[in-house]
């Protein structure tokens, strides 16, 4: 199962589904739209009547990426899937690399994640300060958390639901830009393998980032409280 996780994204919803499709025949899709003024959870529902592979679950308002994403996993997990992926809506995550991660979660790694930091992987279209924002959030929750994963802060990743049953989803806090780091260090604290693929990660094509200061400061503090109680 695709997690795709909407809030005002009718202009990228109906050609990143079609691409995830076609790129990926063993997946489905669940959209997870939260209310979007623009229409974008009518345009899902469209969709879905068309696509047997799509699903739709409507939220009442927005509350935040993470929440987003774990009302996600409680569905995929409902509904019996095996491995559970979420990826963004804007074609910054390309679903040319769904094969692969997919792949490497069958041949036994637990949490797959598609890496910016590793060889082979990179970023287009970024300006200085956004590379150092990212890649210096990056070392720094790497060092606070004492863990080698290089791209903690990427949100290209694809579970087995055995790590989502074991890290206690109820007990995540983080909701922003947090919740990333948030998710892998709970799995690597569970033990569970981790890996990770290069991607190159693509700036939005369409519409504005949610990237917000409130976001990045929420990262930079939920990283101490992972360290002092996770």
């Amino acid at each position: 199962m695709v997690c795709i996780p909407t809030y005002n994204e009718a202009d990228n919803l109906g050609p990143i589904t079609q691409a995830v499709l076609k790129a990926e025949p063993r997946v489905d899709i669940l959209v997870v739209d939260d209310n979007s003024p623009d229409g974008t959870g009518k345009l899902a529902d469209e969709l879905a009547a068309k696509e047997p592979r799509i699903r739709v679950l409507h939220r009442e308002k927005k509350e935040g990426l993470g929440r987003a994403y774990l009302a996600a996993f409680r569905w995929a997990l409902a509904e019996g899937y095996t491995y559970i992926i979420e990826m963004d809506a804007d074609f910054s995550h390309d679903p040319r690399y769904l094969p692969g991660l997919l792949d490497t979660a069958e041949a036994g790694a637990d949490l797959v994640l598609g890496s910016r930091y590793v060889h082979g992987g990179g970023t287009v279209n970024w300006g200085v300060g956004r590379k150092v924002i990212s890649r210096g959030g990056s070392l720094y929750a790497r060092t606070i958390l004492g863990v080698d994963v290089r791209d903690l802060t990427g949100g290209f990743k694809c579970f087995n639901r055995r790590v989502l049953e074991s890290i206690e989803l109820d007990q995540v806090k983080s909701t922003g830009y947090a919740f990333q780091i948030e998710l892998t260090y709970r799995t690597l604290k569970k033990g569970f393998t981790v890996r990770e693929l290069p991607i190159v990660f693509e700036d939005r094509r369409v519409g504005q980032s949610k990237m917000s200061r409130k976001i990045f400061l929420e990262a930079l503090t939920m990283v101490w409280k992972l360290r002092l109680t996770v």
